[in-house]
């Protein structure tokens, strides 16, 4: 069963506009895009993005006038959106990661807890499997992207050994990767299963999930309002390292010369301003943590389009 994680708090922080156009760029099951409807008047739209199918059959299922989904990344949601007609919208929501039902699903291989197809693409109708890439990818690469994108400080010799079993047979399930890992790394963190950083980077490299989220955030300015609203929910230090990051420069004046006089404007104008950010990140309280653990890593981050 899904549970969407900060899911008043995210459309709180929305600020929605009975009249406005918002975008839910990852529908996921939609818990998000359902509430967002319910606060919408007649003139009210809601467009939402999902690159997983399953998700848009889902998202089929609501029939509403106010309401579209579309099969794409949120890395092409300019086009999409002026594919629509759409210029300018009132808000952004962006809720990274993973779902429960892509975690709980075997086949889908996101998961070292249910044995599986060593898969991980959220786009399972294009693209490179995890099992086909762990077939061919070179210890140095592999070694990079454990350490990189899992923060994993035992990355040299698991993808060391990766590579020796593999050169014994195809590594093609969860079970197999996970048993490779744990014969490795044999502490256990914070209650952590062993391959858990190791699933984490290799689902973030198959997904190319980074490169995807430094795509869409200048997009999402972009295409905000005065006054729009982009909120991203991370559930990864990486990507709200980069959240964090963009927010904070578009949200800083650059360096304006002593002794210029300029009104104000004419200051916003030679700052570049683009976003104020609001109130501080926002974490899950202890009581959604223990009824859905998996949002025990979820952060928040809130900004507002102010030039």
């Amino acid at each position: 069963m899904h549970v969407t994680v900060l899911l008043r708090e995210a459309i709180e922080a929305l600020a929605i506009k009975p009249g406005g156009v918002y975008v839910d760029a990852t529908f996921g099951r939609g818990g998000h895009s359902l509430l967002i409807l319910s606060q919408l008047n007649e003139q009210g739209r809601l467009i939402a993005l999902d690159r997983d199918p399953a998700a848009i059959e889902v998202g089929k299922q609501i029939v509403d006038p106010r309401f579209c989904i579309r099969y794409s990344g949120f890395s092409a949601m300019q086009s999409v959106l002026q594919g629509l007609g759409i210029t300018k919208v009132d808000g952004v929501l962006l809720d990274l990661g993973v779902s429960s039902p892509q975690l709980e699903q075997a086949s889908r291989g996101f998961s070292f807890r249910v044995v599986g197809a060593l898969d991980m693409r959220m786009d399972t109708s294009s693209g490179q499997t995890a099992a086909d890439w762990l077939a061919i990818v070179s210890e140095e690469e592999l070694t990079w992207v454990i350490k990189t994108y899992g923060e994993e400080r035992f990355a040299k010799p698991i993808a060391r050994a990766i590579v020796a079993a593999r050169a014994k047979q195809p590594i093609v399930t969860t079970a197999q990767l996970a048993e490779i890992v744990a014969s490795v790394v044999h502490a256990k963190q914070s209650g952590k299963h062993p391959a858990t950083r190791t699933f984490q980077a290799i689902r973030i490299h198959v997904n190319r999930e980074l490169d995807e989220l430094a795509l869409v955030l200048p997009q999402a300015v972009d295409m905000l309002n005065l006054g729009g609203r982009l909120v991203v929910i991370s559930f990864h230090s990486l990507e709200d390292r980069m959240v964090k990051r963009f927010m904070r420069a578009a949200a800083t004046p650059d360096e304006i010369p002593r002794g210029v006089p300029l009104r104000e404007k004419e200051l916003r104008q030679f700052s570049k301003q683009t976003l104020r950010i609001i109130g501080k990140a926002i974490r899950p309280n202890e009581l959604e943590v223990t009824d859905n653990i998996r949002a025990r890593s979820a952060v928040m981050r809130i900004a507002e389009r102010i030039f």
